[in-house]
């Protein structure tokens, strides 16, 4: 059984999130999904403790799956917790533009490489971005979110 990292800032965490660490625990075994926060940039909608929180709920029931906050590279909290491969999910030909170039950066500085998953097609529009957006204004969103998320939003925006 391999380990592997999935990173993000999951700023919400969503279902298109959810759907990558499922792919990743069927592929793999072991999962250790990284909020990953840059104290140089906005903390965002949710603080990364507030989203580690979130994500542990919003997994709950699945095993083999570990949920931790890191600073800095997300390459080196892959490194620092052993894992075998980063995991990333893809939903469009953009995202892969973007991630292979990564994913060739990363494996140059530790040898760990990248796997891509592609997210199932109901996900594949889904972004956190929006979904801060939707929520802001009132809209629905619990069917892109976990109960969780979609309760912590609306105690957001209250």
């Amino acid at each position: 059984m391999a380990t592997v990292f999935i990173p993000g800032s999951f700023d919400p965490l969503h279902l298109g999130h959810v759907d990558v660490v499922d792919q990743a625990l069927e592929l793999f075994g072991g999962v250790v999904v990284g909020v990953l926060h840059n104290p140089e940039k906005p903390s965002g909608m949710f603080t990364p403790a507030e989203r580690v929180e979130l994500a542990r709920a919003s997994l709950q029931g699945r095993t083999d799956v570990g949920v931790r906050e890191f600073t800095g590279l997300a390459v080196q909290a892959a490194a620092d917790v052993g894992a075998d491969f980063i995991v990333k999910g893809l939903r469009s030909a953009a995202d892969y533009d973007v991630e292979q170039q990564m994913a060739h950066n990363n494996h140059a500085v530790t040898g760990i490489r990248t796997v891509f998953v592609p997210c199932r097609p109901e996900y594949a529009y889904i972004s956190s971005r929006y979904i801060r957006e939707i929520a802001a204004h009132g809209g629905a969103i619990g069917h892109l979110v976990t109960a969780p998320v979609a309760a912590a939003l609306a105690a957001r925006f209250a």
